[in-house]
């Protein structure tokens, strides 16, 4: 949970003007997120997320991380790698893979922090963005080595906190009107300016500056700042050096706050300054679509447009029924804006459309505009663009094409091939369309949240773009949780860090990327044939095992094999990460039953080998089937769920051989040539098999050192079966019992009925 401690420390910062003047007075803020254990990367999903709210006004912003390593043996050092981005959380690819097709994506701040024991970094920030920012941290890439939960490992935790200044009584700054402000190095000048719905440009002008010494009368040394500190995009800065200066701005975000931040260029001088702006208004776009009388419809085909009201099919044009453009727009308007809906679909899924069809019409003499409002809970998601030219009613010469600019903050409505598709302060992303190449596709990952802005128009490269003035284009813009599903070699996963909501492909075969499309390390079909075959036919080597036990009359025991190897065989048939694959059930029930199956296996052979009496084998085997099965449901991948039931059934068994040992006066069992042949090759299996498991599995050679474990597995059983009891007959029942009641009692001596049943229990 995000801890606040919003202190009443008050720090004052002088800034003493003339005429309205005041002092400014400044509050601090701490944010700090609990402590997160790191992992190595392999996927999104090892990143450790957190996300920080900056409040408006901010003038530093400080974070400190802090790794601690948790354990006390020596690690060596390590590398953490920490990201910070504004807006959405940081698109990241530590592996150099390779994006999807149309993936197009802005790389964020990153920080490498040396860890051996304990590590604390600070990073400063003056005038950050306000908004949401994201931090993600996490260790280098993984090697692939399988670690086995519950072993002792290099835990390394990362804690972030992020401390605040910003300012209560910010100035603002009124259009064309002067405010006196004095400016030192050490405390700037701090105002902020509103800046209005559809401005094309806006001005900010310095004058009238004093220094109060008279050889620098009226000579500004000053750095003039607008707008904020994005981290790899920075305020417009203009230096100040004569008696006035002004710093400008083409396509400002619009309905916003900017920062606005004068200081002093020399250290131990005040400037005293006036300062004024001013902005130019371009065009109001018209809607289209929706009237001020209009109830609210759903979005129709272009096809159904005769079915609307006459009023409003008279504005058509005869020239232009197809397009349905009106054309009284054609001629007045300088941008045409089409309504879109908003609908949401399912989580981290949206879907715009144009309230007056899915086609929308482009004209060379003016842009149109498509306006898309992304909330923050959309940026965990993928933003994809899809941009269809309709090639059947019109036909583009090669010479013209439909240019579209995708900006965020506040639209490009200058659209040509010469001038870049970017704001004063944003960056934007340029697509075209034309008669060869129809269709255009731009996806986004972790898109910022903003009010986003598509303009199209129609661009001739002759003066003219002669009959063909408007033409048709299918825009298609959605938010979905992963690029295409992450194709047949990836799982969408959906991914939380405390109540923020993204997602993440997570790839398999050796497949990687963003959209796991990068096939650069990808297994062949032929290869993923063969490792499911070694982990299910591996299998087959409990058969002999089982064979021994039906042969020694161990039932039970056989019965538990049979399942281990029914169950393992189809959970590793299920598992495969490649295209091999069946399941015949769900695979959390598979897993189950084959983990269960495992520990069952290495608990009823442990307690055969101890020789207890029936009554007491067969309690202890329902008894610990029934406490295995409910720490499997607990946490099926522990460490303990396999070590405990292993360490109680080997002390049962070796408290049963010392005490025969001691009453026969001699080693149990007695006979050399099964601690020989038997016992000790049976130790040995075991041994080494636990050690591959524990030690030697890597994601690359997984299918054949787990394959190999199953073999030494079984083998383990042949070998350590205990001979078959004497007095034991077909179907394990031990000599006395029978089928058949008798009411007859029993007569013999107390000496003979002990001795008698010594001798049933006996075990040479």
């Amino acid at each position: 949970m995000d801890v606040f401690l919003r202190g009443l420390l008050l720090f004052a910062a002088a800034a003493w003007t003339s005429g309205l003047d005041g002092q400014l007075t400044f509050v601090a803020e701490l944010s700090s997120k609990p402590a997160q254990k790191l992992s190595k990367y392999g996927w999104y999903g090892n990143v450790r997320l957190q996300r920080f709210h900056i409040p408006e006004e901010t003038a530093v912003a400080r974070w400190t991380f802090t790794v601690t390593r948790a354990n006390s043996f020596y690690c060596g050092q390590h590398n953490v790698t920490v990201y910070i981005r504004w807006g959405a959380p940081p698109v990241i690819n530590p592996t150099g893979s390779v994006f999807p097709n149309g993936t197009l994506w802005n790389p964020s701040l990153s920080l490498i922090l040396p860890v051996t024991s304990q590590n604390s970094t600070t990073f400063n920030l003056s005038d950050p963005a306000p908004g949401d920012w994201f931090v993600a941290a996490h260790l280098p890439e993984d090697d692939g080595r399988i670690e086995q939960k519950g072993f002792p490992s290099c835990t390394y935790f990362f804690q972030p906190q992020l401390s605040v200044r910003r300012a209560v009584d910010t100035p603002v700054l009124q259009q064309d009107a002067f405010l006196t402000q004095t400016a030192s190095f050490e405390q700037p000048a701090r105002l902020k300016l509103f800046v209005p719905e559809f401005a094309s440009s806006l001005s900010v002008s310095v004058r009238g500056c004093s220094s109060g010494e008279a050889a620098e009368s009226g000579t500004c040394s000053l750095l003039l700042r607008l707008g904020s500190d994005f981290l790899l995009r920075h305020p417009v800065t203009v230096n100040c050096s004569g008696m006035s200066c002004s710093a400008s701005l083409l396509n400002p975000p619009w309905d916003t706050w900017l920062r606005v931040v004068v200081e002093s260029s020399q250290v131990n001088r005040s400037v005293t300054f006036g300062i004024t702006w001013s902005y130019t208004e371009g065009c109001k776009p018209k809607s289209v679509g929706l009237e001020g009388g209009d109830d609210f419809k759903k979005p129709q085909n272009n096809n159904s447009s005769q079915t609307n009201s006459t009023e409003v099919s008279n504005h058509f044009s005869s020239a232009n029924k197809s397009s349905g453009l009106p054309s009284s727009l054609m001629m007045s308007a300088c941008v045409w804006s089409v309504p879109v809906l908003y609908e949401e679909v399912d989580v981290l899924s949206l879907r715009f459309t144009a309230t007056n069809g899915p086609n929308v019409s482009v004209t060379d003499a003016h842009p149109t505009l498509l306006t898309y409002p992304l909330q923050t809970q959309a940026t965990g998601g993928t933003l994809n663009l899809r941009l269809t030219l309709n090639t059947t009613d019109v036909v583009l010469d090669n010479s013209s094409s439909v240019v579209a600019c995708f900006s965020p903050f506040a639209p490009v409505l200058q659209l040509n091939h010469s001038q870049p598709c970017r704001t004063a302060l944003f960056g934007g992303y340029g697509v075209a369309v034309n008669s060869s190449v129809p269709k255009a596709v731009l996806r986004l990952p972790f898109p910022q949240s903003a009010l986003w802005y598509l303009t199209l128009q129609l661009h001739c490269n002759s003066s003219s773009c002669g009959n063909t003035s408007v033409v048709s284009v299918l825009p298609e813009l959605s938010v979905s949780a992963c690029v295409e599903d992450c194709g047949s070699y990836g799982e969408c996963r959906l991914l939380r860090s405390y109540s923020y909501l993204y997602a993440a492909c997570v790839c398999k075969a050796g497949w990687k990327g963003w959209g796991c499309t990068d096939y650069s390390s990808a297994l062949s079909y032929g290869r993923q044939l063969v490792s499911t075959l070694l982990l299910t036919l591996s299998n087959l080597s409990f058969l002999p095992a089982i064979v021994v036990a039906i042969r020694r009359f161990y039932i039970t025991e056989a019965s538990v094999y049979c399942f281990t190897m029914f169950f393992s065989t189809f959970y590793h048939a299920c598992d495969q990460p490649g295209v091999a694959v069946w399941c015949i059930m769900d695979y959390d029930a598979l897993q189950y039953c084959d983990f269960l199956g495992s520990v069952c296996s290495i608990w009823v052979t442990i307690l055969c080998m101890a020789r207890i009496r029936d009554i007491a084998k067969y309690t202890l085997f329902m008894l610990g089937a029934l406490l295995i099965a409910m720490s499997m449901q607990l946490d099926r991948k522990g460490l303990w769920n396999m070590l405990g039931p292993i360490l109680c059934a080997i002390l049962l068994m070796a408290s049963t051989w010392v005490y025969r040992g001691v009453r026969r006066r001699r080693c149990y069992p007695p006979s050399w040539k099964r601690w020989v042949l038997y016992l000790i090759p049976g130790l040995c299996c075991a041994l080494v098999g636990v050690c591959l498991y524990i030690f030697a599995e890597t994601e690359d050679n997984y299918y054949y050192t787990h394959s190999l474990w199953h073999i030494l597995v079984a083998s383990c059983v042949v070998f350590l079966l205990p001979p078959k009891e004497k007095h034991r007959e077909a179907l394990g029942w031990s000599r006395g019992f029978s089928w058949s009641w008798s009411w007859r009692p029993r007569i013999c001596g107390y000496t003979l009925c002990e001795s008698s049943k010594e001798e049933l229990y006996t075990v040479t």
